[in-house]
């Protein structure tokens, strides 16, 4: 479901067929809200049919992250040792932002406990399955978002990203997931797994789509601009991206970088080996997820998935000083970053080593999955705060594009828009302010898929 295609569709029928197929989904959701998602989808067609104004999304079916409070009930964020905790008082943010925007939430959608996993598994309310192949995972943490919107349940689905837990899910999914910085999206509302790092944004089918709700739940309006691929100028690092990464993932990845160089690019790899210290500076979500868990964990640590249980743990031995320590070696780490990719107007990487794993193999193998290098990767790039898209096509992993600043100290952002496949002219999207993070895929051969970025300024370039 594409929203723009949806102008003219009857909003009570559409949701009503989605509330249907949510019905029978299996661990995808974990409330839904049946009642009040067809009285606004009346609403909506109401205001449709005399042709009064409104939000393109008013009316349409959308669902938000277990996470995310709603007014009058308990948010579990997919565990079940919250239960009997004191209801919600109000909605989340962002929930109160898609309601006055119109839209009809038809329900919360299923996580990895607390968000504590990028693979997806939830022993409380299970797994969902990927949409693509049920056999494989969705990725995580916002596991039943991405299921949501690939099974053609929602039009888009609001997830949260600390570590990579929107753009994974996207990324295996073969969905677009879009990372904001912490400052253009509100976060109040939103159980937190690391303060530090956490950030709300959408999962849809386009970057058109996502584009929209972002413009709804943020703070500033978006603009649009093109550019032209050939004479720039991109950084690929020798370091960790490459490391164990599967051979489909490497031929996506190097074809990517061909198209790009005959498109006029300059491709130049280069040494980033401070990328390896991304792993031990992040220890943001166990140190900041231990000061919120402690005293349920020494009361109640049978309720916990034992492996999120494990992670928070991890948080323990870390004092105040060590936290103070951590945050001051990510800004001197933000710093080197920063002057490696100058010269450059983006940096390319892959942005997950793998395909989507077996369901099996991922629940006997989790600890290992959780630690691919697109942990890693996806990890340092959110260490740094930057805004980051995924597009991903049928699960198989694309490239990352890290935008970097100019010698004068503003930013350049280019993303291809059709990379020179199937013919069509390349083109780039520039940004004049700001650093970004971009992913692009496809599905073993060339494709072409809309892309975008913004900005805390509020600038936006697309292409279609």
């Amino acid at each position: 479901m594409n929203i723009a295609s949806l102008h003219d569709q009857n909003r009570y029928e559409l949701v009503h067929t989605s509330l249907d197929l949510a019905e029978q989904s299996v661990s995808v959701f974990t409330h839904i809200y049946r009642d009040e998602s067809l009285k606004t989808a009346a609403h909506a067609d109401v205001m449709r049919m005399s042709r009064q104004p409104q939000s393109p999304l008013a009316g349409l079916p959308v669902s938000v992250k277990d996470l995310l409070d709603i007014a009058g009930e308990i948010t579990m964020a997919g565990s079940v040792v919250l239960e009997g905790q004191p209801p919600a008082a109000s909605d989340a943010a962002v929930v109160a932002r898609l309601r006055n925007a119109g839209a009809a939430i038809i329900g919360k959608t299923n996580m990895t406990e607390f968000g504590f996993s990028g693979v997806g598994i939830n022993p409380h309310y299970g797994t969902p399955a990927n949409p693509l192949d049920a056999t494989r995972i969705t990725g995580g943490s916002s596991s039943g978002a991405a299921a949501s919107v690939g099974a053609g349940i929602c039009v888009a689905a609001l997830g949260s990203d600390t570590g990579g837990s929107v753009r994974i899910p996207a990324a295996l999914c073969g969905l677009v997931g879009f990372k904001p910085t912490m400052r253009r999206v509100p976060t109040t509302g939103a159980l937190p797994l690391a303060p530090v790092l956490d950030s709300i944004g959408p999962i849809a089918r386009s970057v058109a789509d996502c584009l929209l709700v972002d413009s709804l739940i943020a703070d500033q309006p978006l603009t649009t601009g093109t550019l032209s691929l050939s004479g720039l100028k991109f950084a690929v690092p020798e370091d960790l991206v490459m490391e164990d990464i599967d051979d489909t993932v490497a031929r996506a990845f190097t074809h990517s970088l061909s198209k790009l160089s005959g498109a006029g690019a300059t491709i130049v790899e280069v040494p980033m080996k401070m990328f390896s210290e991304a792993r031990d500076i992040n220890r943001f979500p166990q140190i900041e997820s231990w000061r919120w868990h402690h005293k349920l964990l020494a009361t109640h640590a049978d309720q916990y998935d034992s492996l999120v249980a494990t992670r928070i743990r991890a948080g323990e031995k870390y004092t105040e000083q060590d936290f103070q320590r951590l945050l001051a070696a990510r800004k001197d780490w933000i710093a080197r970053v920063e002057h490696a990719m100058s010269g450059f107007d983006a940096m390319l990487t892959p942005t997950v080593p793998i395909v989507a794993p077996r369901t099996e193999a991922a629940n006997y193998h989790e600890p290992h999955v959780v630690q691919v290098p697109s942990g890693r990767l996806v990890a340092a790039i959110r260490l740094e705060d930057h805004p980051g898209w995924k597009v991903g096509a049928g699960g198989i992993p694309s490239f990352t594009i890290m935008q970097a600043e100019s010698a004068d100290g503003g930013a350049t952002w280019s993303i291809p828009r059709w990379l020179g496949f199937q013919g069509s002219p390349p083109h780039l999207l520039r940004h004049s302010s700001g650093t970004l993070v971009m992913t692009y895929g496809y599905r073993g051969k060339p494709f072409g898929q809309r892309v975008a970025i913004s900005r805390d300024d509020g600038k936006t370039w697309q292409a279609d």
